[in-house]
Formats: structure tokens, C-alpha cells, sequence
């Protein structure tokens, strides 16, 4: 290495490019090497015995309608039309039916017939409440238990406490993610170390058939000759961090390594051309309303087969004002079938038993409107619902009143889901802590109940 001290730091690049001094550097792959061994993402064991070993998190941006998906309100139609307890507004009865499914007699709405095939899978929670029934607010403490200050996500912290199953993959990844309206701090790390960050894929405001990674692929150099460059670059950042301690830098060094170990790893696991004909028809991914979530479904069972941890997909338009007749039919025929095949797909595979599920928005809907045809936020009340992982299949716990205003029984509050979710994982959210500022943080804050009700 001496004979290179000399040398500015461009001419190392340049020396390295080339292809020269390749023995020199090789002791530093070997460090690289030994520094992944240990690294950040490396796996972890739980804090105990886990149910769940990945989590699949289908995210329904806008605030899904409870009372016109999984929580059929029998009152609310029989008072359809009389005033409401907004201003000017009246109660609405759903459109649509409820039918009874399974062997658990789950009701399900039927515009998701055939999710409702799946019933006796399902955890559904319809005593849930969260904080805030503003659309950014509340969407930030779904995935990160506060909507007042920049927290890591859900995801993150699963990560921290588990790290990941493959090391050439990154083990948070979103695909179609929010990135308007404050949404990168939905995936961010915050104050966790940086490859703890989810991995994007795609955006939900414009949502691609294939979605794909930025530069993964060098058509200038080698491999070998990635390799030598890189081996440099980690050495003066290994210096760099060594002199300042800045934890930026450190995830500077991690995300240069999982970037070289994704180049060959990430395209085979995204390439869904391999896929069946017969497995493309059930996620709904071969063409048609269902293509697009069909293809993230498909996506996702990929990623959580090769040993992603957390894996987070988006379907938005759920913020029916207005239009909630075409609003509701459209967004269930696009969901259904590629749920209901995610779904069949993991219980084939021999995956859904610890792989956990999670389905909602960052709230629901009010039972009256002043239009005819719309709903309007709903905090205090709604429902989402778990499969796999370790959960009750075709068990409904908790309530809302007679009309869905609020929960009033078996209530689950958000920081509680994060506890429960974080139980199924084998981790305790009280021990599950990072010291920053002075203080431990951790997911649920202060509050928070594991809901052991819902356990399996």
C-alpha cells in the first residue's frame, strides 16, 4: 500500500479503474469481506420464540371504508338517510351486500369474493383508532407510531431488531412507494444506521408495470474491476469514518457494498418472466384492472422467498369523498384477485404459516356525508385485517358502534398493532430500543399492548 500513499486520490481511481494493482487491493475485499460478516443487516435471533419470520405489508393509501369492506353494519342500512352527527350530512348505507364465508362465517363485503374464499385465513381488526384523520399524519404514524417527529418506520425497525436472510438483497424494500405529501419519511431509517432505510421501487403516482433499480448495472468496467474501484472507495470512506465517527458514513459504506452484491441478486429476483402462466392468471398479473397490483402481489411472494424481511406494497385512491360507488367497485376488482392469490401462493409454497400479512389504510370512512355519494375521514374507527404469521384465521376481534363511527370494543390502537406485530416477529417492543439524543427510543413510544387475543 505504500507505494500508493504518494498518489492523489483521483490518480487511485484512475489506477485502479484500469485494472492495475489488483494484489495490492485484494486485502481489502478481504476486510469488506469480514465487515459484512458482522454488518448491520447480518440476522439476528429474536428476543424470543418467533411466529412470523417476513412481513408483507399491503398498504391502501386514502382510507379504505370499513362499514363497505369488513364490517357490515346491518343499522347503518336500516337508518339510511337520516342525519347524521356531521353538519348537513346523512347516513349512507353501503351499496353493496355482505356475505358470510368460510367455515368461520367471516363476513367480507361482495366486491372481494375472492378474498372472501380466504376467510378462514383472515385476522380482521375492527375495533381500530389512531390519532390524527389527516391523510399525512396519520400515514406517518401507521408506519413509524408518531405523525409529530421524524421516527424510523415499522419496517426499520423489523430490520434492527431481525436483520435480513439475504445479504445480496435489501432486506426493506417498497414497491410503488408514497413519495408526495412527506412520504420518504414513511421508509426512512431517521435515526436508526442508514441500511436500515427501505430500498424504492417504483411510485404510486406513477406506478410502472416493471419496476427497477436505478443504475444497478456498470457497462464500463469488469466485476473484478467494480470490485478493485470499490475496495478503494471503501478504504479512504473506512478512514474517513475512523476520523469523524459519522454514522452517514457508515451507511455510505454499507450501501456501496449491498449495491455491489445486487447487481447479479436483485434482477433475477424481479424478473417475474420465469413465472408460470398459470401463477401470472391467479395474481391477476398477465393484463387487465389487476396488472399492476397483481405484479407487485407477485413481487412481493418473489422478495419474501429470497429472504427479504419487510416487504411494503401500495394501492392508492382510497379517499372517497365523492365517487365512492365507481371509486369502491374499481379499486376491489383491481386488489381482489391478486390478494387472494398472494395469499394462495404463500399457503402453496409452505410460506404463509410464517410470513405475516398485514391490510389497511391509514384510517376509515364516516357513516354519513353530505353528498350521496362519499364518506368522509374516519380516525376513531376501522378495520384491517392479518393473515399467516402466527394470527387467529377467520376470527373477528373488536367492534365499532351500530353505525361505524368509533370502536368501542376489543380496541386496537396503532401502537398497540405495532406491539402485536412486533410479538409475532419474537420481539419484545419494550426491549426493542435505540439510545439517541440521550434517551431509548423505541417503535410504540411510552404506550402500547401486545394483542394476544389475535395470537394463534
Amino acid at each position: 500500500m505504500d507505494k500508493f500513499k504518494t498518489l492523489s486520490r483521483r490518480q487511485l481511481l484512475q489506477t485502479v479503474s484500469a485494472g492495475f494493482g489488483y494484489v495490492a487491493f485484494a486485502g481489502l475485499a478481504a476486510e469488506a469481506a469480514a465487515r459484512e460478516a458482522g454488518g448491520p443487516l447480518t440476522s439476528k435471533a429474536p428476543h424470543f420464540a418467533a411466529r412470523a419470520k417476513r412481513i408483507i405489508f399491503l398498504c391502501m393509501r386514502g382510507g379504505p371504508s370499513h362499514v363497505e369492506t369488513f364490517d357490515e353494519k346491518p343499522q347503518l342500512l336500516a337508518d339510511h338517510g337520516k342525519p347524521g352527527k356531521s353538519p348537513n350530512s346523512k347516513l349512507l348505507g353501503s351499496r353493496w351486500k355482505f356475505r358470510r364465508h368460510g367455515e368461520s362465517g367471516l363476513s367480507i363485503v361482495e366486491l372481494l369474493p375472492e378474498t372472501g374464499r380466504h376467510a378462514d385465513k383472515l385476522c380482521v381488526l375492527r375495533g381500530m383508532h389512531t390519532d390524527n384523520e389527516n391523510h399525512p399524519q396519520a400515514l406517518e404514524q401507521l408506519h413509524t407510531g408518531s405523525f409529530q417527529f421524524v421516527r424510523p418506520s415499522l419496517g426499520a425497525w423489523t430490520l434492527y431488531g431481525l436483520g435480513t436472510e439475504n445479504q445480496n438483497l435489501p432486506g426493506f424494500i417498497s414497491i410503488n412507494p408514497l413519495s408526495a405529501l412527506g412520504g420518504l419519511r414513511y421508509y426512512s431509517n431517521a435515526f436508526l444506521p442508514a441500511a436500515y432505510s427501505a430500498t424504492l421501487l417504483g411510485d404510486a403516482n406513477r406506478p410502472v408495470k416493471n419496476p427497477t433499480v436505478g443504475n444497478l448495472a456498470n457497462k464500463r468496467l469488469t466485476t473484478a474491476g467494480q470490485r478493485q474501484q470499490l475496495d478503494l472507495l471503501q478504504a479512504m470512506n473506512r478512514e474517513l469514518a475512523d476520523q469523524t465517527s459519522d454514522p452517514r458514513v457508515e451507511g455510505l459504506i454499507e450501501s456501496y457494498e449491498l449495491g455491489f452484491r445486487m447487481q447479479d441478486a436483485m434482477p433475477k429476483v424481479m424478473d417475474i418472466s420465469t413465472e408460470t402462466k398459470e401463477t401470472l392468471a391467479m395474481y391477476g398479473a398477465a393484463g387487465g384492472p389487476t396488472e399492476t397490483f397483481g405484479r407487485q402481489c407477485l413481487l412481493a411472494r418473489r422478495f419474501a422467498e429470497a429472504g427479504v424481511r419487510f416487504i411494503e406494497i401500495t394501492h392508492t385512491e382510497w379517499d372517497h369523498h365523492g365517487f365512492l360507488t365507481s371509486g369502491m367497485t374499481n379499486n376491489c376488482q383491481q386488489i381482489d384477485r391478486p390478494i387472494a392469490g398472494l395469499l394462495t401462493d404463500l399457503e402453496q409454497r409452505g410460506m404463509l404459516h410464517d410470513t405475516l400479512v398485514i391490510w389497511g389504510g391509514e384510517f376509515g370512512r364516516t357513516p354519513d356525508d353530505p353528498t350521496t355519494d362519499g364518506r368522509g375521514h374516519n380516525n376513531k374507527g376501522y378495520s384491517m385485517w392479518l393473515a399467516g404469521g402466527g394470527t387467529r384465521g377467520g376470527f373477528a376481534y373488536g367492534a365499532t358502534d351500530d353505525h361505524g363511527y368509533e370502536a368501542i370494543e376489543g380496541k386496537v390502537h396503532i401502537h398497540d398493532l405495532h406491539a402485536t406485530l412486533l410479538h409475532l416477529l419474537g420481539l419484545d417492543h419494550e426491549q426493542l430500543t435505540y439510545r439517541h439524543g440521550g434517551r431509548d427510543f423505541r417503535l410504540t413510544d411510552v404506550h402500547g399492548r401486545v394483542v394476544t387475543e389475535i395470537v394463534g
